[in-house]
């Protein structure tokens, strides 16, 4: 039944020359550097490598299907898709339907690279993204790590290499064009190895060798069949079970196959690629869309659903694209302007409803900036920041119900303003309230610097700090002040400076401010910054006054008293905006 189709170097030959290529009903790559790698120390400790679903496309009929490429030099930013091939005449052709993950990642791994954004560097930082290619330890170890690793595989730059003295990486790439036995043997010599070193490193790079070049590892079942429909049944019968593939990939992929007009695949990831590169970035995917599409389009469930997958829903989604597609950049738009990106929304899902009223309101492209709809933004904006900055998470359990009941309402209050009240109540049925209890209040006093609640919270409570401009949350007292060793030389006890650290990473002591005014405070005490920052006594008092700061001292001598009193105000005044008696925003 399972055909042999030959080593893996010959299946990579195959997708270099296009006999191998992805069907348009096929997701994107999603492997992270870790599986990849993962997977090639399983297949040198000669672990089963599973067995592929190939469809065999005539050369007749070629023509009449879209494919795409393997990804090759994956890039997080800018390259995460697969490349569409222009269209295939006369030529047969076999399709991916089943191993697209693992073909991609030996693709990637023998033939490519990988760059992976670095945490805390901005998406819009080139240098966020280091292209990275495998290597493999010839000198690691034969005994297994805790994960049962044997092989030491790594996506590494050449200036980790280069740090790295304990390693001797080899450019896994290389072996694809090696010879083995003596020429191996001394191109490690070349490398400066010899004794035992060598005897370790020549066992490694010849299993690798073997594995990739002369072990017939490929083995699949073909489908022969020229009828989409029954392919894309088998696509669905194989992956339907939400564990090999989510179904917001078989949405994708079924709309692929059904819209008649649109490129599905092309429109949704361009707007998944154009969505994150509003304000200063957006970590949004394609299930966000996706949901948004099933949201908007009025399709019965926002779920997930293989009901929902039908050509009349999927027609009723093409139809309404355009309108769609506004209404989501509009709303991650009026996101931004809120000063949210990836690091901050706390939940993607929260701004469904957002886009759901903006798409029936038929917001204009000024929407976000024009004085007529400022109290509709300013509407929105309290809504959205209660709903992420509830400890319990709105936006967790019975997500689609919540979703589909929030829709209805929508519908029924019309678009003339955002529906707060009736949404708030809608929420509030469902064990959702958006009110805040005491003791909810003073969990939020407390909230730390990176907790993504702060930064919605801070804007919350400070709502005239315009945040179409880049603001950080800041420290008002600088925490580089608050190390143990620093506090201990200034003659606080022990006691003293762990519970100054702890209160100088809270709440009490944050503030929003712009981030080219908080790079040039650094570690300058607020005292010393506000009368370099603002000389005119009037301005500091106006200041300190906008930003709840009160009396500000001079040193760390009064930081627990500015802390304290700080702190009493701010309790106040979420009261008063968010507190059970006072539910409206």
């Amino acid at each position: 039944m399972y055909k042999p189709g030959g080593t893996i170097a010959e299946a990579l030959g195959r997708i270099q020359t296009k006999s191998y290529v992805l069907p348009a009903i096929q997701r994107e790559f999603v492997w992270k550097p870790e599986q990849i790698e993962r997977l090639f120390d399983s297949l040198m400790q000669g672990y089963p490598f599973g067995t592929f679903l190939f469809w065999k496309v005539e050369a007749s009929t070629s023509s009449k299907f879209k494919f795409y490429d393997f990804v090759l030099n994956y890039h997080q930013r800018d390259a995460a898709h697969c490349p569409e091939l222009p269209k295939l005449y006369h030529q047969s052709v076999t399709a991916v339907l089943d191993g697209q993950q693992r073909l991609t990642a030996l693709n990637i791994g023998l033939r490519g690279s990988m760059a992976i954004k670095q945490p805390s560097k901005w998406w819009t930082n080139p240098d966020a993204f280091p292209v990275r290619t495998l290597r493999l330890d010839l000198l690691s170890p034969p005994s297994p790590d805790e994960d049962g690793a044997r092989y030491r595989f790594k996506f590494l730059d050449d200036v980790q290499v280069a740090r790295d003295e304990t390693a001797h990486w080899f450019p896994v790439p290389e072996i694809l064009g090696m010879k083995d036995g003596p020429a191996m043997l001394s191109s490690l010599r070349k490398r400066g190895l010899d004794g035992d070193a060598l005897e370790r490193a020549y066992e490694i790079l010849d299993r690798l060798h073997r594995v990739v070049n002369s072990h017939n590892l490929i083995n699949y079942y073909e489908e022969e069949t020229q009828d989409l429909e029954r392919v894309l049944n088998i696509f669905i019968r194989l992956n339907s079970g939400g564990t090999i593939l989510s179904y917001s990939d078989l949405l994708l992929s079924i709309a692929v196959a059904q819209w008649k007009q649109v490129d599905a695949r092309a429109e949704i990831h361009k707007l998944v690629d154009e969505l994150n590169r509003i304000g200063t970035g957006f970590a949004l995917s394609q299930d966000f869309v996706l949901k948004a599409g099933l949201m908007l389009a009025d399709i019965a469930s926002v779920g997930f659903k293989v009901e929902n997958f039908t050509t009349a829903n999927m027609l009723a989604l093409e139809s309404n694209w355009p309108a769609i597609r506004a209404a989501l950049v509009r709303t991650v738009e009026l996101a931004a302007s809120f000063g949210l990106n990836g690091q901050t929304l706390r939940a993607d899902s929260s701004l469904l409803p957002i886009a759901y009223y903006l798409y029936k309101r038929g917001a204009p492209s000024n929407y976000v900036t024009h004085s007529q709809f400022a109290e509709d933004r300013s509407a929105i904006r309290g809504w959205l920041v209660r709903s992420i900055v509830k400890a319990s998470g709105i936006w967790g359990s019975g997500l689609d119900t919540l979703l589909t009941a929030l829709r209805e309402m929508i519908q029924s209050s019309g678009a003339a303003a955002f529906p707060v009240e009736q949404l708030r109540q809608v929420m509030s049925q469902r064990g959702k309230s958006l009110a805040f209890e005491p003791a909810e209040i003073e969990d939020l006093l407390h909230l730390e610097y990176g907790d993504k609640r702060t930064f919605p919270l801070l804007s919350l409570l400070f709502p005239f700090v315009d945040l179409r401009n880049q603001f950080h949350v800041d420290h008002v007292f600088p925490i580089s002040r608050f190390t143990a060793a620093k506090l201990q030389r200034q003659g606080f006890s022990d006691s003293q400076a762990e519970l100054m650290a702890r209160h100088a990473d809270t709440l009490p002591n944050l503030q929003l401010l712009d981030g080219a005014i908080n790079n040039e405070k650094r570690a300058t005490l607020p005292a010393a910054w506000l009368n370099a920052h603002l000389p005119d006594a009037i301005g500091q008092q106006h200041y300190c006054t906008n930003h709840e700061l009160g009396n500000v001292p001079a040193d760390l001598d009064g930081f627990e008293a500015f802390y304290t009193a700080r702190q009493d105000r701010l309790r106040v005044k979420l009261t008063e905006l968010l507190g059970a008696t006072n539910a409206a925003p």
